[in-house]
């Protein structure tokens, strides 16, 4: 092992342990955005010095938990043998402020696929959730299984679970073409089929059974009460007025019956009903004079016939002189 400003390292790796303090211990809030840690200058010196590969990743475990996490560096300006970092992954390693972390310099392939679930139905409500995690995973290097990152938006704060990752349990996702997936929320409650009620074996269901509708009253006219303008009561008809009233209107005219039986009744038969009734009907068929002529002479060996009288016959009398 070789030592380096009072610190050891690995020949190989870069592994050291720091305690860890939240960024709101140093006026840093910018770090809840995103899973990047601000080391200090020596750390730096010791990476350039192995020739680590870009970006920096880094395996953060805590000994005590067993947790295990991964994480980005933003900068180098950390006090000697302290390790800022955001609250978010702090609590998802169980680390108390001033407690022991160990970090170590990782390689992780890049991810192909991720599968997340957030805590609650709240971010699902959001106009535009896609765009809103793409945004905030830009501020972030890599993502391991099991870890909850944080999400804000609109002075509120969404936790999203890493349920699944690939082609391995933690994976880079700078520069790379990630597909998403979403499983449902963790508060996320089917909704409840409806319930048959419960028929009893004696009786039929309720389709089975005819449904009786009552007739809905058919509107009738004029049969309001009438009021006077004088104020004084409406005459009381007859007794057997109502009931004639009724009668005479129910029964149709007799206009009526002509006018339905001349429709009903063929063109003929029309004709010879409206000669009967004295009108001159102009335009009426040979057809229709014929019967009409039919219908006047009498039925055969009905009546005698009549004898025919004489017609007159001009200038057929005698002729007599003045002179004798």
């Amino acid at each position: 092992m070789q030592f380096y400003a009072g610190y050891g390292y690995h020949a190989s790796n870069f592994e050291q342990t720091y305690r860890c303090y939240p960024a709101s211990f140093f006026d840093k809030p910018h770090l809840e955005g995103g899973d990047k840690v601000i080391m200090p200058p020596s750390a730096l010196d010791r990476l350039a010095s192995l020739h680590i590969e870009y970006p920096m990743l880094f395996e953060l475990h805590n000994g005590v938990t067993d947790r295990i996490s991964h994480c980005g560096v933003l900068e180098f300006v950390a006090e000697e043998g302290m390790i800022i970092m955001p609250y978010w992954m702090m609590q998802n390693m169980l680390l108390q402020e001033g407690d022991i972390v160990r970090v170590k310099n990782a390689t992780l392939p890049k991810g192909t696929y991720v599968k997340l679930q957030p805590h609650t139905t709240d971010f699902l409500d959001i106009s535009n959730p896609k765009a809103i995690l793409e945004k905030t995973l830009r501020n972030f290097s890599c993502l391991t299984t099991g870890d909850s990152i944080m999400v804000a938006y609109n002075n509120k704060q969404y936790y999203i679970d890493i349920v699944e990752a690939k082609p391995a349990s933690a994976v880079s996702i700078i520069e790379t073409d990630c597909e998403v997936d979403f499983a449902p929320p963790l508060d996320y409650k089917e909704p409840e089929k409806p319930q048959r009620p419960i028929v009893p074996a004696g009786k039929a269901p309720a389709e089975d059974q005819e449904v009786i509708v009552e007739d809905e009253p058919k509107f009738k006219p004029f049969t309001g009460s009438g009021k006077r303008l004088d104020g004084k009561g409406p005459k009381q008809p007859a007794p057997g007025a109502s009931s004639a009233t009724a009668a005479a209107r129910s029964a149709p005219s007799d206009s009526n019956k002509r006018a339905n039986q001349q429709t009903a009744s063929p063109s003929g038969a029309s004709t010879s009903t409206r000669q009967k009734t004295g009108k001159l009907v102009f335009g009426s068929s040979a057809s229709s004079k014929k019967e009409a002529e039919a219908q006047k002479e009498p039925a055969k060996g009905s009546e005698p016939p009549k004898k025919e009288e004489p017609k007159f016959n001009a200038f057929t009398g005698k002729s007599y002189s003045l002179k004798r």
